[in-house]
C-alpha cells in the first residue's frame, strides 16, 4: 500500500529554510515573495533526502502503469494528503493510455466528488473524446456542478464532432443540464435545429430570459429580434432581463424603439442612485 506524502509540507519546510538563508543576507521579505515560482522548480528539481535522494519532480516516473497511479491518487484523497502536482503530471505524461481510467474514475459515482473532479480535468488535459460520459454528466448536473461544468468544457473543446450527440441529448435534458447543453450548442450557429430549440427555451421559461436571450445573440440569426423586441415589453419585465435582451437585439443588428423606465427595480434604482 503506498503512502501519501506530503509534498506541500516538504516545499513549505525548504522555502522557509531557503527565505531565512535569504533574509540573513539583508533582503526583504516582500522581494523574496515574486521568486517563489523559481524557487518551487528549484526544488522539484533538487534529490531530496525525504525521497532517499530522489528528485521531487521526478519521483512518479517510475510509475508507468496509469491505473498504478491512479490508485496512488486515490491513496492520496482518502488521506487526506494534497495531491502532488508530479503525480498529476505524471499520469498526463502517459498520455492516451490514462484516458480509459480516468474516464472510470470519473463516471464511478461512489468516488470522492474531488476525486472525479481531478480526474475529469486530467481528460480535459489530455483532450480526451469521451462524449457520451460528458453528456451523462451534464444531464444529471444539479444547478451548481463543478465536475459537470468540467465535462461541459471538455464537451467544448470536442466540438463539432459532439454535435449530433448533444442535439439528442436536449430531448431528455431539462433545467440546468438543458442550458447547459444550448450553451454548448450555441457554439455551433447556422444550424435551424440549434436556433429552433433556443428560441423555444426563451420564449417559454420567463426565469432564464437573460440567459437565453444571450444564447440567441450569440447564435447571430437576426430572426431572433423581432421575438425578442416582443419580450422587451412585458410588463413583469426586471431591469436585468431587460438589459440583456436590448444587448442581445442590438448584436443582431437591431435596436429597441423605445427605452423603459422601471421605478422600484432594485437594480434599477442602485444604478440611478451610483448616477
Amino acid at each position: 500500500m503506498f503512502q501519501p506524502i506530503d509534498f506541500d509540507v516538504k516545499f513549505t519546510q525548504y522555502a522557509e529554510k531557503w527565505m531565512k538563508a535569504e533574509l540573513s543576507k539583508g533582503r526583504k521579505a516582500e522581494d523574496l515573495e515574486d521568486e517563489m515560482p523559481d524557487v518551487y522548480i528549484k526544488f522539484l528539481n533538487t534529490p531530496a533526502s525525504w525521497l532517499d535522494g530522489a528528485v521531487p519532480g521526478m519521483f512518479f516516473a517510475k510509475w508507468d502503469d496509469p491505473e498504478e497511479l491512479i490508485e496512488i491518487l486515490k491513496e492520496y484523497e482518502k488521506n487526506g494528503t494534497p495531491i502532488p502536482d508530479p503525480l498529476l503530471e505524471r499520469i498526463t505524461d502517459l498520455g492516451k493510455v490514462s484516458e480509459t481510467p480516468l474516464s472510470s474514475l470519473a463516471s464511478d459515482e461512489n468516488a470522492p466528488h474531488a476525486l472525479r473532479v481531478t480526474a475529469m480535468n486530467l481528460l480535459i488535459e489530455l483532450e480526451a473524446v469521451c462524449t457520451d460520459l460528458c453528456i451523462r454528466l451534464v444531464l444529471n448536473r444539479e444547478d451548481e456542478d463543478d465536475l459537470a461544468d468540467a465535462a461541459a468544457d471538455l464537451l467544448r473543446n470536442t466540438g463539432r464532432n459532439a454535435l449530433e450527440q448533444l442535439l439528442s441529448a436536449m430531448d431528455e435534458a431539462e433545467g440546468a443540464a438543458l442550458d447547459t447543453l444550448l450553451d454548448l450548442l450555441c457554439e455551433f450557429p447556422g444550424d435551424e435545429r440549434i436556433y429552433q430549440k433556443t428560441l423555444e427555451c426563451f420564449l417559454s421559461d420567463p426565469d432564464h430570459l437573460a440567459l437565453h436571450a444571450s444564447f440567441l445573440a450569440k447564435l447571430g440569426d437576426a430572426r431572433a429580434i423581432e421575438p425578442l423586441k416582443k419580450m422587451s415589453t412585458l410588463t413583469e419585465l426586471n431591469y436585468l432581463d431587460y438589459i440583456e435582451i436590448r444587448d442581445a437585439v442590438e448584436e443582431l443588428g437591431g435596436s429597441l424603439d423605445t427605452e423603459r423606465e422601471f421605478a422600484g427595480d432594485p437594480y434599477y434604482e442602485s444604478l440611478k442612485d451610483m448616477g
